[in-house]
């Protein structure tokens, strides 16, 4: 590693530095040079925050926790895909084949939103931002795996120029970039993001499709029309079921969250409210259930309302999602509304919305928009309690 470090220091950083050619492409070597190494930037002045974590600690630690999501998705992927043609392969061919079905996903995102990245901090003249590290993997693992990839591409543009860049950069975005991601391609690309052709690839030797008119909705997708399913709540737990590359495993993502939670990246507050606001809602669609105006909305009230919770990207949106600490809520007792919100909305928007069987993507995007209301009352709440506590005081004395 000293060696590499030499080599940066002694042959590339000369070229960057001021009065050199490459000058104008400071921040691209600078960016690489604290990505590779710890910067080596000392304060000038009194530092009154002394803590081992900064934003890229903080970046890496959730994308440690997304790994297992990921690799899991991979081979997911595959194993969906083979289970629908009836093959017995092994587990590193159906690993083999998601990895080649998703690493091109991951490579685009990080490639175009970095290149965007990259081209802003050129122009605007200052360091480049480690915000873009876990939007670049939360994108694609929030996408069927068959998005063409220039629609992801212009998603990922869409997310990083519209949902940060117009808005100052990382830390002053008011909505998730990576929902922004998925909310475009939604709109922009309806009958791609359906799930009808999730999990099977259709493009294989000699032009011939694998399997003619197959099927791969999602649980919910299959909820949402007919009212059942054929996947059983340890399935959807263990995440053997259909959806987007990285939000099928529950029990992954509680890994994930069992992590953010322990080294203080990620609001226990939101996860929990989160989980409460979504069962809240589901135990009331399953008082309701039988009033329902049609089988296939009753049959869907009806599920058990611990089920709804483990079902379609619910668990993956609190915890990876809502949990963003630039787009939601600041104050504490505000991420306990805001949490419970968010759950509570996505079950509501889920059920009522056959359209749209999936709601947790709609409820964040919203509740982004409400966070700062919500942490303006909690704040304003609290300014009354202390000056009527003067108050009291004030007239005691």
């Amino acid at each position: 590693m000293k060696a590499l470090h030499d080599f940066v220091e002694g042959k590339i950083k000369p070229n960057f530095e001021e009065g050199a050619k490459l000058h104008k492409l400071w921040p691209v070597y600078d960016g690489l040079y604290t990505f590779l190494f710890v910067p080596g930037h000392t304060a000038h002045s009194g530092a009154h925050v002394r803590d081992g974590i900064d934003l890229k600690r903080t970046m890496n630690t959730v994308i440690t926790a997304l790994i297992p999501c990921l690799l899991f998705g991979m081979w997911n992927v595959g194993y969906h895909h083979y289970n629908a043609l009836g093959m017995d392969v092994t587990f590193f061919d159906q690993f083999l084949f998601g990895a080649i079905k998703v690493l091109p996903m991951v490579i685009v995102s990080y490639g175009v939103g970095l290149g965007i990245e990259f081209f802003f901090c050129v122009i605007k003249g200052h360091q480049i931002e480690e915000g873009y590290l876990v939007t670049g993997m939360l994108i694609p693992l929030i996408m069927p795996v068959d998005l063409p990839l220039w629609m992801l591409a212009l998603s990922v543009v869409f997310a990083v120029v519209i949902g940060k860049e117009v808005f100052g950069g990382t830390g002053m975005n008011i909505f998730n970039p990576a929902l922004l991601a998925r909310a475009f391609a939604f709109f922009a690309y309806p009958t791609w993001m359906s799930g009808d052709k999730v999990w099977i690839n259709t493009d294989v030797a000699e032009g011939q499709a694998v399997v003619d008119g197959f099927s791969g909705a999602t649980i919910l997708g299959d909820l949402a029309t007919t009212g059942a399913t054929s996947y059983s709540a340890f399935e959807a737990f263990l995440g053997l079921i259909p959806g987007s590359v990285g939000e099928t495993s529950t029990l992954l993502i509680l890994a994930g969250a069992g992590l953010l939670i322990f080294t203080g990246i990620g609001s226990w507050k939101i996860m929990l409210s989160g989980v409460l606001g979504g069962a809240t809602m589901g135990i009331i669609f399953n008082l309701v259930a039988p009033y329902a105006l049609s089988p296939e909305q009753q049959a869907f009230m009806a599920v058990p309302f611990w089920q709804q919770l483990i079902f379609g990207g619910f668990a993956f949106g609190i915890v990876f999602m809502a949990t963003d600490p630039v787009s939601g809520s600041q104050t504490e007792k505000g991420k306990w509304f805001y949490g419970f919100l968010i759950g509570f909305l996505a079950i509501m928007i889920r059920v009522f919305n056959p359209a749209y069987p999936e709601g947790i993507m709609l409820a964040i995007l919203f509740m982004n928009t409400m966070a700062p209301l919500i942490d303006h009352y909690v704040v304003e709440a609290n300014i009354k309690k202390r000056q009527k506590r003067l108050a009291l005081k004030t007239a005691g004395a």
